[in-house]
């Protein structure tokens, strides 16, 4: 009786066992669940969108992150209607009239028979600064080498020194303010026979370059034009 009950005791055994999940079955669920996931992220990122409308140009001023970096920027200002949206964006491409500082008149219309006065106009444009050096650790480990040995005549306030022929910025000069050069810092083109040349000044905030374009005439008045820099920057991106 006893042999006859354990020969019946081991089917019963084996049929457990059977019934029973395989100890891969957890691991291989885990698994599908993940390769789900992951094909549903895939799906979302690379399914067609319309593009977002652009916002008004008439609207309240945008949050604009560049490089981690915020700015509040009015739409009238921005030059792209693709950029003319809130949020996160890799460059963004403004315009003010001088010495104003307020976004142009979208009533007036650009045309080739009236083209845009440069001397009425800055140009300002903000992007990711984190593959480039700060402008002023260019002053100090790039620029020398390149630079004349003799600073140029200049308004006073003012050190000009001109880079050298053959070099990568030749027909540039190097602007800046003599007391305080992270101030007021540039790099101008040589006036020519058909241009008057025109300035790039550089801001670093955070990780995002913001670079400011004018003409080399308004070198004269310097000091008005670091102003208006220093008001437009502080109405960019707000202190706390």
């Amino acid at each position: 009786m006893a042999s006859l009950a354990h020969r019946n005791a081991r089917p019963a055994r084996a049929r457990r066992k059977r019934a029973g999940h395989s100890p891969l079955y957890a691991p291989l669920l885990l698994l599908a669940g993940v390769l789900a996931v992951g094909a549903a992220y895939v799906a979302y990122v690379l399914w067609p969108r319309w593009p977002e409308a652009p916002v008004a140009r008439d609207a309240p001023s945008l949050p604009v992150v560049i490089a981690g970096t915020a700015f509040n920027i009015e739409p009238a200002a921005i030059r792209q209607a693709v950029q003319r949206r809130p949020g996160t964006q890799d460059r963004i491409d403004l315009a003010y009239l001088w010495p104003s500082l307020i976004p142009p008149d979208p009533a007036q219309k650009v045309t080739a028979g009236a083209p845009v006065d440069p001397n009425e106009r800055l140009f300002v444009t903000i992007q990711s600064g984190e593959l480039s050096l700060p402008p002023m650790e260019r002053v100090q480990t790039i620029y020398p080498r390149y630079l004349a040995d003799a600073p140029l005549a200049s308004p006073p306030g003012l050190t000009v020194r001109g880079f050298r022929d053959g070099t990568a910025y030749q027909d540039e000069e190097l602007v800046f303010e003599t007391q305080a050069p992270e101030h007021f810092l540039a790099r101008c083109s040589r006036k020519g026979v058909i241009n008057s040349g025109s300035c790039l000044l550089e801001r670093r905030i955070g990780d995002a370059d913001v670079t400011i374009r004018f003409p080399r005439d308004w070198l004269s008045d310097w000091q008005s034009v670091a102003a208006g820099i220093d008001k437009l920057m502080a109405r960019l991106h707000p202190q706390p």
